[in-house]
């Protein structure tokens, strides 16, 4: 490798191995906590048709909004926020804005409204925030962290006001915001709020088909560093993204588009279906999904092992939790379940190098 690769700042990927049956897991908890996801991807080997209950849960998926040209202040009105907001299971992200270079906002589901703000804007605004952990030698980028829950920002007092008139009246900012609630009730304050402005209503758009004949890394439950008998993480993941961009695995003789080639060990399957979702998807969603794919082998089944793998917006202002996410060369933010049929699984997370590491 040349030295100016080596100089390259690299990823971070966390790796954990648990069974689900273990009531130390923690993968609901992982899941919950990573907010924001456009794009969910399972690999089944040896499975040429979709089950009818894997495609039921992903059919059930909530919808979710684009709406246009949304004041900032709409987040914390005291209607929306009383009766939407701290009800909890709604998330709000600002649209097509880039971390590195625009503001961007987000809105958890536990109440906390994430404002990631060039410098310019966080003095106009004037609340209290932090410099991003990201800057360069001089701070040109803060994160305000408002909790919404707070009774310091219960609808009347002095600093509920005071946060109201900044993002209301000193600087009103608008931008394009995708909206997404789980639960199958209607709200009326989210109709109401929607209903006067610009808005698109979307279902998670969700296809799948059948590779024929791949190379497959081989995996070993109790292996998952890939010390002797099982391939190793970044090479696994490696492939995943191999197989999901429909590139080719054989490094054949004739092709002039790639040479890669599975890793070590493997083994050729016959056929394995390959499904993915992409919207803006809650985490509630995600979990019903990964608790059905844990059912997968209640019957006998060829395969030793199913994926999923959640990937989250490159430019959201957080990644895991409140934890501020960096977008540097690649953005990197999601995680992959590898599941066993004895209830063991796999869980790798990554992110970029300027991130926190997941937790």
């Amino acid at each position: 490798m040349s030295p100016e690769l080596e100089k390259l700042q690299r990823s971070l990927l966390v790796c954990e191995k648990s069974n689900f049956l273990n009531e130390k897991s923690r993968h609901d908890i992982h899941v919950s906590k990573h907010s924001f996801n456009y794009k969910i991807s399972v690999l089944i080997p040896e499975c040429g048709i979709l089950p009818a209950n894997i495609s039921n849960v992903i059919n059930s998926f909530s919808p979710y909004y684009l709406v246009r040209n949304l004041p900032v202040y709409e987040l914390v009105e005291e209607t929306f926020l009383e009766t939407l907001v701290k009800k909890g299971n709604f998330y709000a992200l600002s649209y097509n804005t880039k971390i590195d270079e625009d503001n961007s906002i987000a809105l958890l589901s536990s109440g906390q409204l994430i404002l990631s703000l060039d410098k310019d804007t966080y003095e106009q605004l004037g609340l209290e925030g932090q410099p991003s952990q990201y800057n360069h030698k001089k701070a040109m980028r803060f994160v305000v962290k408002l909790d919404l829950t707070d009774k310091s920002l219960t609808p009347g007092t002095k600093r509920y006001q005071r946060v109201l008139s900044s993002i209301k009246h000193r600087l009103p900012l608008r931008y394009d915001f995708l909206f997404t609630k789980y639960n199958t009730d209607e709200d009326k304050i989210l109709s109401k709020l929607l209903s006067q402005y610009t808005y698109e209503e979307h279902k998670p758009a969700f296809s799948h088909h059948t590779l024929k004949n791949i190379p497959c890394p081989t995996l070993n439950p109790s292996d998952i560093q890939g010390k002797t008998l099982s391939c190793d993480p970044h090479h696994f993941l490696e492939w995943l993204g191999a197989v999901n961009l429909d590139i080719s695995c054989e490094n054949a003789a004739d092709s002039f588009l790639s040479t890669y080639v599975c890793p070590e060990p493997k083994s050729s399957v016959n056929q394995a279906l390959l499904c993915t979702v992409t919207g803006f998807i809650p985490p509630e969603n995600v979990f019903l999904l990964l608790q059905e794919l844990r059912q997968y082998f209640n019957e006998p089944k060829v395969t030793p092992w199913v994926s999923l793998t959640v990937h989250g917006f490159m430019d959201s202002p957080v990644s895991w939790g409140a934890t501020e996410h960096g977008f540097l060369k690649g953005g990197e933010n999601f995680y992959n379940f590898v599941f066993f049929k004895n209830q063991d699984y796999w869980l790798h997370m990554a992110v970029g190098a300027q991130d926190g590491c997941p937790p």
